[in-house]
């Protein structure tokens, strides 16, 4: 690590073998912190030659299946089988995970939208530029484990960049062998998310989809544990005693067009139609919006514009004017 790039230090050495855990720590004066600074966990297991793999959860902190996913990894993986290193940030965005908000409630950043970030700026983008400028650098693969959080409820997926650099294909792979039951491949037109600092790092990336809601779903959370298994096996990172969950079907390759995407046109309670993982026709009813405040008002029916499987559904009951309703995707062919 070349500390010499951030203004973050840390409790733990990252080089060092075994089983670590420890802070990052930033600091940031602040009415609570005014000499002190705020931690950020971190965990590292490392054993034997191989590959780094970069792992992270709560970015969002409203976002817990993956952070659940990490802590039995970080509890329960016998380190005899290791053969490289594993760096953990169970909570990347920590003062947003004890808040259960999506965003820091240091300086209301997104850190999903923050990076290349700045070392000497407000947290959320030091945090942003200590992971693409000394972090990213020194892996070999990594993963960001999201889901929908209080506001909506995602289908199991995938989600790989696309942005023309050689890690492409590799994160490709690497989402296939995960095996969640679909794949997102979106184009390279968001700068500032995670998944553009590992493309312009050039460094295998995808992030997760699983669940959501505001709490934590067991189902997800194995989903999660059982794809990151597989990944650190194609990786060769893990020795032939590990026993590998069996994949499930081939991944379905899914991409999400402006006609996939139903916003709500005015604030009213919103009552679904449709679950995620669900096959819908175009003119289907997505949903109802009725005028709880105005009751004398008509409801509305937001209906399917194209045919689909349905990607996330929101989790809340009144909505404002802008929010994403409903997301589907269709699936595009194999290259």
């Amino acid at each position: 690590m070349d500390w010499t790039k951030t203004n973050l230090t840390s409790t733990i050495d990252f080089d060092a073998e075994g089983r670590q855990v420890g802070d990052l720590r930033l600091p940031y004066s602040d009415n609570e912190q005014p000499l002190g600074y705020y931690p950020i966990p971190v965990a590292v297991l490392k054993k034997r030659k191989g590959p780094t793999l970069l792992l992270t959860g709560g970015v969002h902190g409203d976002e817990y299946e993956g952070p659940a996913a990490l802590m039995q990894l970080l509890h329960s993986f016998n380190l005899d089988h290791l053969h490289g290193r594993i760096i953990i940030f169970p909570a990347l965005n920590p003062s947003a995970v004890v808040a259960h908000a999506r965003c820091s409630p240091l300086d209301d950043g997104n850190l999903n939208r923050a990076f290349p970030g700045n070392k000497k700026g407000e947290p959320t983008g030091m945090i942003a530029q200590f992971m693409e400028e000394v972090v990213l650098p020194q892996c070999d693969a990594a993963i960001d484990f999201h889901s929908g959080g209080k506001a909506c409820v995602f289908a199991p997926l995938a989600m790989v960049y696309l942005g023309a650099r050689t890690a492409d294909e590799k994160s490709l792979a690497l989402a296939e062998v995960f095996n969640a039951p679909y794949i997102w491949s979106a184009e390279f037109a968001e700068q500032a998310t995670f998944n553009a600092a590992a493309v312009r790092q050039d460094v295998p990336m995808f992030a997760t989809e699983s669940g959501g809601g505001g709490g934590v779903n067991p189902q997800m959370v194995q989903l999660v544990a059982g794809g990151l298994l597989r990944v650190m096996h194609y990786l060769g990172m893990l020795d032939d005693s590990v026993k590998i969950p069996a994949a499930g079907n081939v991944a379905v390759p899914i991409g999400v067009g402006m006609n996939g995407k139903i916003y709500s046109n005015r604030q009213g309670l919103f009552v679904p139609a449709v679950k995620p993982e669900q096959s819908v026709k175009s003119g289907e009813a997505a949903g109802m919006m009725y005028s709880v405040i105005e009751p004398e008002r008509e409801p509305s029916t937001f209906c399917f514009i194209e045919d689909g499987i349905v990607l996330s559904v929101i989790n809340r009951g009144m909505v404002e004017r802008g929010e994403l309703l409903v997301m589907t995707g269709n699936t595009i062919a194999r290259g």
